[in-house]
């Protein structure tokens, strides 16, 4: 039987000794007073207890000593229902309570469960099943249908489907083949895959995951942190109060009744109980970063996520942010020559070269080179490459490489990507167009970013000139920094950073070893934690799990209406409660308005904070978040 469940019985048989002290109301006063008493046992027992200890522990003002004293007064002064009632009400609310808390860790309960249990090792041709932090990178494992991926690795043999929900909050399946980097924490669903551990268990993605849901809790948004103080000091102020009401003014004026005055100090004490503040506040955080979870978004504290909701510049980094990172070639113009020879003698005379655009040169051709066939290669590094294929004197490169060997007659194409230009023994013979694609959702990204109220968009990028411009033309981006070195890229974030107006908040969101820097030094930094770096994801204050930019904008909604239902929750009960402490000084507000007061108060705003986890997703073309 759970806790709550031993709570919700104590509460049914404390509600039966209510009703049948209340229906049957005996003319003996201890038969009468017997009966509360054991409902107020049976449901305050708990209470009581955890009070005396806190006593001892010198914790004295809390909300289990407002209720001790409130309903222990209550039963002084004769007031036995209420005394009674304010406990029975005080549980449901405390069972409202774990309830909700129960609702939002479910919501993150899936990523606590990637945590993979062993792992299938090859060891002399066969293999043995160990755990996952005795397996070295290099060991070679097997992940069969059903099973966790314990570690990262790369696939080197077989196929199959990947769910990588759990970490990515997509429910499509992805496929997976030889080459192809595997996450831990992702469930083969179908085909056996032989892999090669990348990481160490501590270092992989898994592992990192799990301590970033865990430590979350442990930093606390300005608004917790004020709540805290508040409670601190709040509650003995109000203890004081309440006994100032209750003894001072029989004392001082005529004719007053102690009793009338206790009654009012007690419901006094009920009313200033803090729970609805100590208990929504924390929760809805603790929902927003249960929602954002859901999402394939981990946002490492509740500071970070109020942070992000006051957000009015998010600046980008470019390659493997708002592009794939992966160079492709897009389009091979032949000029008096065949295409298929174009992109030969091209990927000949790259042959040697390890630089990521030779490398896409050489992919597209997809043959094996003959290197007995390449002579007398020389790199002119930053232009391009002279070797001699099969013969034939090739020239490859940019355009500043075709004029300083005096080629003429260069196609001039205004596109977004580097274009290689190639001469055969001193002769244009055409270009081939390679460039870093653009992500599916990053126009999509900004579009929404702007439709959430984000002042400006600004992007630092490597890239030449031209290359940086288009793209920031392409995506509506507002401002475009390029040729920047990393260096570069720290001091023009710190310009920025100067130039920001009052407490404006700026994000930066990057995913290579380069952008760590800026990551850290950013208000808000957001990483892209699937194929991002390690230091990036380090540095970072939100990794978004699915390298999706458009989850930026989910992110910016899912904080700012965390922040609007706590403010709500804040006004709600300090309103609600500020009128009935003065309606209970004045002897016009009764016990049982102070039980709404405190009990009904909380349960609202408890109710109110776990409104934010209603985000739905609705994938159709583009992706649209519900968050209001």
């Amino acid at each position: 039987m759970t806790y709550n469940q031993k709570r919700l019985i104590k509460i049914i048989i404390g509600s039966i000794f209510f009703g049948i002290a209340l229906i049957w109301r005996p003319s003996d006063i201890r038969i009468y007073l017997g009966l509360f008493l054991v409902g107020y046992f049976v449901v305050g027992g708990e209470v009581l207890l955890r009070a005396f200890k806190n006593i001892l522990k010198g914790q004295v003002f809390d909300e289990h000593f407002l209720m001790c004293i409130a309903t222990v007064g209550a039963f002084i002064i004769g007031e036995y229902p209420e005394g009674l009632a304010v406990m029975l009400f005080y549980q449901i609310g405390e069972l409202f309570q774990s309830h909700a808390v129960s609702k939002s860790r479910k919501s993150i309960s899936t990523l606590m469960d990637i945590r993979p249990d062993y792992a299938n090792v090859e060891t002399m041709g066969s293999y043995k099943t160990v755990d996952p932090e005795d397996v070295s990178i290099g060991d070679i494992i097997m992940i069969k249908p059903g099973e966790k991926v314990p570690l990262d690795a790369v696939v080197i043999e077989g196929h199959s489907s990947l769910d990588t929900s759990a970490l990515t909050g997509e429910s499509i399946p992805r496929e997976v083949s030889e080459g192809v980097v595997l996450l831990s924490g992702c469930i083969n669903i179908n085909g056996m895959i032989k892999a090669r551990v990348l990481k160490e268990f501590g270092e992989s993605t898994a592992s990192k995951i799990l301590d970033l849901v865990e430590n979350a809790s442990s930093k606390k948004s300005k608004s917790e942190k004020f709540i805290t103080k508040f409670a601190k000091y709040y509650t003995p102020s109000v203890v004081i109060i309440a006994a100032v009401i209750a003894f001072i003014p029989p004392v001082i004026l005529n004719n007053q009744s102690l009793s009338e005055w206790v009654s009012r100090a007690l419901v006094f004490l009920v009313v200033s109980c803090p729970c609805a503040l100590v208990i929504s506040v924390p929760l809805s955080f603790f929902g927003g970063i249960g929602a954002a979870s859901r999402m394939g978004i981990l946002v490492k504290g509740s500071n970070y996520l109020e942070a992000l909701a006051r957000v009015e510049m998010v600046v980008f980094d470019k390659t493997g942010t708002l592009t794939k990172g992966v160079f492709k070639v897009q389009e091979i113009k032949p000029k008096a020559i065949d295409k298929h020879e174009l992109l030969k003698v091209t990927a000949y005379a790259e042959g040697f070269s390890d630089h990521p655009i030779s490398k896409s040169i050489k992919k597209a051709y997809g043959k094996e080179i003959d290197t007995s066939k390449i002579r007398d290669v020389k790199e002119y590094r930053g232009y391009g490459v002279n070797a001699t294929i099969e013969g034939r004197n090739v020239l490859v490169g940019n355009k500043k490489l075709m004029d300083k060997m005096n080629v003429k007659n260069l196609d001039i194409e205004n596109r977004i990507g580097t274009i290689v230009h190639i001469a055969i023994e001193g002769t244009y013979v055409g270009h081939i167009l390679i460039a870093d694609e653009l992500k599916d959702d990053a126009k999509q990204a900004i579009v929404d970013l702007k439709n959430i109220d984000i002042k400006q968009t600004t992007m630092l990028t490597g890239d030449t000139k031209h290359i940086g411009e288009m793209v920031a033309n392409n995506l509506k981006i507002d401002k475009v920094y390029t040729e920047l070195l990393p260096g570069d890229k720290v001091d023009k974030f710190e310009e920025i950073l100067k130039n920001k107006k009052g407490k404006e908040t700026i994000a930066f969101v990057g995913d290579g070893i380069n952008d760590a820097p800026v990551l850290a030094r950013a208000d808000v930094g957001i990483a892209m934690g699937g194929l991002g770096s390690d230091a990036a994801i380090e540095a970072a204050d939100i990794v978004i799990m699915t390298d999706e930019p458009s989850r930026i904008p989910i992110a910016v909604k899912i904080s700012k209406k965390t922040i609007r239902i706590v403010k709500q929750n804040i006004v709600f009960a300090l309103g609600v409660k500020a009128l009935v402490l003065v309606l209970g000084a004045l002897g016009i507000a009764s016990m049982w308005s102070a039980v709404f007061a405190d009990v009904g108060v909380s349960v609202i705003a408890i109710l109110n904070a776990i409104r934010v986890l209603n985000v739905k997703e609705h994938i159709n073309k583009n992706l649209e978040v519900i968050a209001n």
